[in-house]
């Protein structure tokens, strides 16, 4: 396979760029995704890939709940900032704000443009990513607009 093909192909689908918010007991985290899609209307389902071995993984995997903030187009720093980790002080992860979601226990940042949160059905563990399917069980919109893409940031994760 000519491998440059191959990454020009696979960039060439189109992604969003979202927060994923997990929590581990009363502890909490985020971290920012990029492979995130709707997969049933009945019941709604949605589908997220998470990094083998994060903590993102980890605690999906152990509490069997997420959250996803869907970023608005021109929050490159907001996505950014959670492609490191973030240290938890009460209500923020630095000086960004976030809810707890009142069916999941799991972060919705303030800023976000909408969110939704999610208990997981299911989960296939095949390659460095593992895939877990949620069913979507309470979500909110905060304000509209359009969401962050990933080609707006000039990343790119595939390929």
């Amino acid at each position: 396979m000519d491998e440059q093909a191959k990454k020009t192909a696979l960039r060439g689908i189109s992604y969003g760029l979202y927060v994923v918010g997990v929590k581990n007991g009363e502890d909490v985290n985020a971290s920012t995704v990029n492979w995130v899609t709707q997969t049933s209307f009945q019941p709604p389902l949605v589908v997220v890939a998470a990094k083998a071995g994060t903590t993102t993984e980890q605690w999906m995997d152990s509490e069997k709940v997420f959250s996803v903030s869907v970023l608005e187009s021109g929050q490159k720093d907001l996505a950014f900032a959670f492609f490191k980790p973030m240290h938890r002080v009460g209500n923020k992860f630095g000086d960004i704000g976030f809810s707890i979601g009142e069916k999941t226990g799991c972060p919705v940042l303030d800023d976000a443009l909408s969110w939704f949160e999610c208990k997981v059905v299911d989960k296939n563990t095949s390659g460095d990513h593992t895939i877990f399917i949620g069913e979507v069980i309470n979500a909110g919109v905060h304000r509209t607009g359009n969401p962050l893409t990933l080609a707006e940031t000039g990343v790119f994760y595939g390929g």
